[in-house]
């Protein structure tokens, strides 16, 4: 994102909220230096290489919508959110223009997050149903949320080149879990990040190489031995407003995903205080 456009401070009250920061080695080992997740997060929202998306986040700013007009919209980068020491990673698409880039958290604000948010909080991992803003008291048990990209894009159609500069932070969030277990991508395109990102961090991919299908789980052992943990890859529809107006995706099979996260940790159900 080499555009020339100015770079907001980051008010104390808007930044990423605090997250542990210790140094991790676990399953991520090999997909580049663990980090913590504070200084990740920093460096998502100040990121600047998609001008394209960079211009369109900003003018959506500006611009609003008419429900939103007495908002001051985030209009940056969004990072992730949840739990540090999450065993359970949501992978989805891409910021909403009005949802994500308006709160400035992933999946919070639009009718995306409304169904994530209530499967989460139905499976144990989310303190309350909803998500509305950064200030709203959400938390995450044991669950953490990322995106293949983390600019809103046109069309919710982001390029694949704009999908490769974003792979970075991915890696990098990877490389921060200690305890991962599963990973949850919403959608085709998350799907296939998270393949190759497993891939680059030395997982083996079978052959012929898995196909996206709700709930079509399987597992990922490291394919050079070593203390990578193998990881369950447990895929979903995107609870994108195509998916749920049009019946493709009901909540008891949204719900269903997440009972099935639930199963594989062998722990019972329990909010977050």
């Amino acid at each position: 994102m080499a555009a020339r456009t100015h770079k907001r401070p980051i008010p104390a009250h808007t930044a990423p909220s605090r997250r542990s920061s210790r140094q991790p080695t676990g399953p991520g080992r090999g997909a580049g230096t663990p980090q913590s997740l504070e200084s990740i997060e920093r460096d998502i929202v100040r990121c600047e290489k998609c001008p394209r998306l960079r211009r369109y986040c900003q003018e959506i700013a500006r611009i609003k919508r008419r429900a939103y007009r007495d908002q001051d919209y985030w209009g940056r980068p969004v990072p992730g959110f949840g739990d540090a020491r999450a065993r359970v990673w949501i992978v989805g698409l891409a910021p909403g223009a009005h949802g994500a880039n308006r709160t400035g958290r992933i999946f919070t604000g639009d009718s995306s997050g409304d169904w994530l948010y209530r499967a989460l909080h139905a499976a144990g991992f989310a303190r309350i149903p909803t998500s509305t803003a950064r200030d709203d008291g959400q938390k995450l048990d044991d669950a953490y949320i990322s995106a293949a990209g983390r600019c809103a894009p046109p069309g919710n159609k982001p390029e694949a080149a704009e999908l490769d500069r974003c792979a970075e932070f991915l890696g990098r969030e990877f490389a921060a879990f200690d305890r991962l277990q599963i990973v949850v991508p919403l959608g085709k395109i998350a799907f296939d990040a998270v393949l190759r990102l497993l891939a680059a961090a030395g997982y083996a991919i079978p052959k012929p190489r898995p196909q996206f299908a709700h709930r079509g789980r399987f597992v990922l052992t490291a394919a050079t031995g070593g203390s990578r943990r193998a990881l369950v890859i447990l895929p979903s529809y995107h609870p994108s407003r195509q998916n749920t107006q049009t019946g493709r995706l009901t909540r008891p099979m949204f719900d269903g995903v997440f009972a099935d996260a639930r199963a594989l940790l062998g722990c019972p159900s329990r909010r977050p205080r």
